[in-house]
Formats: C-alpha cells, sequence, structure tokens
C-alpha cells in the first residue's frame, strides 16, 4: 500500500455536490491531491483539519470564460494574477480566450500557454485557440493541431463571424475533433460604433446603441448552421430575452447547441449607465430587466447551460476614458459568487444547489472536462464559502490587476474562505 504523504480532512460543512445529488453536513477527506471520502464523520488523524462548521464545500468552481491577457497585454493581468483573482473567488478551472496580442490561433502559442500554465501552478488554466487566423473571420485557423496541442475548444471571442461559410467551414472542421466552437454574436454592422444597449436610455444619455437584435439574428444564423452541419456550437454571455427564446427552441429540437451567461447580464440593467463612469460598460451591453428575467428564466429551465464570469481586466487608466472610447468588460471572478448568492439565492430566486451545479458540473460536461464533482478518485477541486459573511467590495484589494468593478461599494453576502486545488489550501481569507 503507498505511503500516504498528504491527507486533508475538511469537518463539519454542509457538502453540496450536485454532480452525485449530494446535501448534507458531511466531512470530506482529501489524500494526495485526491478526494479520499465523504463521510457524515470520518475519524482519523490527518495533517491538516479544517473546521468548516456553518460553511459550504462544493467541487471547485470552473468559469470556461476569462481573459487573462496573456501574450501581449500582461500589464492588464497575467497567469498569475489571474489565478490569483480566480483562487480568491473560488475557481479552480478556468479558460482562457484567445483575443490576446498576438492572437492564440497556432499550436506554437497554445503549447506555450498550456507551459505558462503549469509554470505558475496555482489553479487549472485550459486554453481556448482561435476559430480563424488572427481573429479576422477570413481564413480558418490551425484549429487540429491547436487541438493537438492541448486547446479545449475554439472561439473568436470579441467578434462575430461575419462570413457564414467561413464559420460553416469551422464547424465541419471541429467536428471530428469533438471540440466546441464558442460564438461571440452580434451582428457586426448592426453593433458598429455602439457603446451600450440600444433604448430610451442610451438616447437621453447620447450613446449609440448596440441593439439586442444583433445578437437575436447572429444566434439564430448559427442555430441553423449548428443544426444543418450537425456539430456543437456555444454562444457565449447571452444577454437578451428572445436569444433566450430561439436557443430554447433550437434545443427543443434536439439540436447540439449550449449556452452560458453572466452575473452582470442576470442582475445589472442599462438604467445603471452613467456616461461619466465606464465601469458599466461591457460587450454585449447591459439590458433591460425583461432581459435579466429571460436570462434567469433560461438559467433554471436548462437553456442556459451554465455560468461564466467573462472576467475582463483592463488597466484602470483606459477604464477612465469617455464611455464610448473605454473598453469593454471589468473583472468578476472575485465577485461573481457572492453576487449570485446575493442576488438571486438569497432572495429566493433561484436555489443553492442550483447555482452550485451551473458553476460546477454543467460546464464541465459542456466541455468535456473530467472536474466539477466530490466523487472518491476525483482530483481534490474544493472550495469552501460562508453563505452568511458579509462584505463590502473594494476593489483596491482585488487580486486581479484590475482595480475596478461596478459592484464597488457594493454589501455582498457570502464569501470564499478557502480554495484547494488538487489538494493543495491556495487561498485562505
Amino acid at each position: 500500500m503507498a505511503k500516504i504523504t498528504h491527507s486533508l480532512l475538511l469537518r463539519n460543512g454542509r457538502v453540496i455536490d450536485p454532480a452525485n445529488g449530494l446535501d448534507e453536513t458531511a466531512d470530506v477527506l482529501i489524500v494526495d491531491g485526491h478526494i479520499a471520502a465523504v463521510q457524515p464523520s470520518i475519524e482519523l488523524q490527518a495533517h491538516e483539519t479544517l473546521d468548516v462548521s456553518g460553511q459550504i464545500v462544493v467541487p471547485g468552481l470552473i468559469d470556461m470564460h476569462v481573459h487573462f491577457r496573456e501574450p501581449g497585454q500582461e500589464y492588464k493581468e497575467d497567469f498569475e494574477s489571474g489565478s490569483k483573482a480566480a483562487a480568491a473567488g473560488g475557481f479552480t478551472t478556468v479558460a482562457t480566450m484567445p483575443n490576446t496580442k498576438p492572437v492564440v490561433d497556432n499550436a506554437y502559442l497554445v503549447e506555450a500557454m498550456v507551459d505558462r500554465a503549469a509554470e505558475v501552478g496555482l489553479i487549472n488554466i485550459k486554453i481556448i485557440g482561435a476559430l480563424t487566423k488572427g481573429q479576422k473571420g477570413e481564413q480558418l485557423a490551425e484549429m487540429a493541431e491547436m487541438s493537438a496541442a492541448g486547446a479545449v475548444a475554439f472561439s473568436d471571442d470579441g467578434h462575430f463571424v461575419d462570413n457564414a461559410k467561413i464559420f460553416l467551414n469551422a464547424l465541419d472542421y471541429l467536428k471530428p475533433l469533438g471540440k466546441l466552437a464558442i460564438c461571440h454574436e452580434e451582428e457586426t454592422m448592426l453593433v458598429k460604433g455602439g457603446s451600450m444597449n440600444e433604448s430610451l436610455n442610451s438616447t437621453r444619455l447620447g450613446l449609440k446603441g448596440r441593439p439586442s437584435i444583433a445578437e437575436d439574428i447572429a444566434i439564430a444564423r448559427d442555430c441553423l448552421l449548428a443544426d444543418y452541419a450537425e456539430t456543437r456550437v456555444h454562444f457565449a454571455h447571452v444577454s437578451s430575452a428572445r436569444a433566450v427564446d430561439i436557443i430554447r427552441e433550437t434545443k427543443s429540437r434536439g439540436v447540439k447547441v449550449s449556452a452560458e451567461c453572466t452575473p452582470q447580464h442576470l442582475t445589472l440593467t442599462d438604467d445603471l449607465v452613467n456616461p461619466s463612469d465606464a465601469t458599466t460598460k461591457i460587450n454585449p451591453p447591459l439590458r433591460t430587466q425583461a432581459d435579466c428575467d429571460a436570462l434567469l428564466e433560461g438559467l433554471l429551465d436548462g437553456t442556459i447551460d451554465c455560468l461564466v464570469t467573462d472576467h475582463s481586466p483592463h488597466a484602470i487608466y483606459e477604464k477612465e476614458f469617455p464611455y464610448d472610447q473605454a473598453p469593454s468588460g471589468f473583472p468578476g471572478l472575485e465577485t461573481s459568487l457572492a453576487v449570485m448568492l446575493t442576488e438571486l439565492v438569497s432572495k429566493g430566486r433561484m436555489p443553492l444547489n442550483k447555482l452550485i451545479e451551473k458553476m460546477t458540473i454543467a460546464p464541465a460536461k459542456v466541455f468535456g472536462l473530467e472536474a466539477g464533482t466530490l466523487s472518491v478518485g476525483a482530483k481534490a477541486d474544493v472550495t469552501v464559502f460562508d453563505p452568511n459573511l458579509e462584505w463590502i467590495v473594494e476593489p483596491e484589494k482585488f487580486m486581479s490587476k484590475a482595480k475596478f468593478s461596478p459592484f464597488a461599494g457594493r454589501t455582498l453576502k457570502g464569501r470564499v474562505t478557502h480554495t484547494i486545488c488538487g489538494g493543495k489550501l491556495i487561498f485562505k481569507l
């Protein structure tokens, strides 16, 4: 019998593991980086013991849509700072988008990113490659080679592939690889120059709008192409009520599409837009309360498969540009779980178990990852949070290099206290 080199025992937590239908007070034993037991009471003298009474123990959170800015924009974020931000937010697995400088559109860069992730070694960082060369939508990228080098999916995130033939070719190319196309869905010419949702608010504020119909048209087209090509398509950061309806109808016909949404699109509206504060500028933009409500309904009924943060850090001076000139996005890893707990779970709008499912086993299934579970033998990626701990969002204290947030100053209820990745305690509040 192999000698145990390290053991960690989490005692008396409420263990929620949707993958196994588990929700009970139990102990979790971790031995040499893997889950060894999940039982009501484990009588064992471990090398390290944490009493997590009154706290909730779940599989390590998974976020399949982040921007860590390597290579080329490390002043915004890098793998190390992004990993620390992820750990502070309870995430043990993330996937980085390829819209970097240069774009991750070849096997050499995928290999370099895989090596870089291993070098940092804090969390599991998966690499997403580009669908087209330079994300220009003109020529397919080297997807087979990138897949062999470790790319888990492919996306031109930040750009809609306008050319339907190019996108169809990409789907045909991906089918034998068994990898997802992740689609940023806004018809380009309809949103050109826009900086917020097209609405009465955009007219009142004098800002050019990005109409939701641009998202609806793009998603409708790609639902049809997914059906035609019989290939899996995943819709990034869905924000429109009508888009949810289109995806729901497409799924009802057995078409292999999946979708994600973000905490910001679920909980914030374009009523918050202030032209002098670009922290609310995101892409796609904040929409209406009706859109928020439709997204939540889609999340609850399975139309939307999983939650992501779309963690998009920038230097603070960049977000101080005029609203229509500032870059889109904000750092979301450190606030995501708490926002969901505060705005949805504590208000009775979403069951806690459903939230944990959407942040663990659901994304693992969509992307074919061996993660998101506390099954015996699984890699010990575990998150512990206190659902009653209140805290004020202070971006200057973020682990991320990006020190701003539309949630700044808000009191949130629920906070990660411990994050464990591969059996190692990588974050402690």
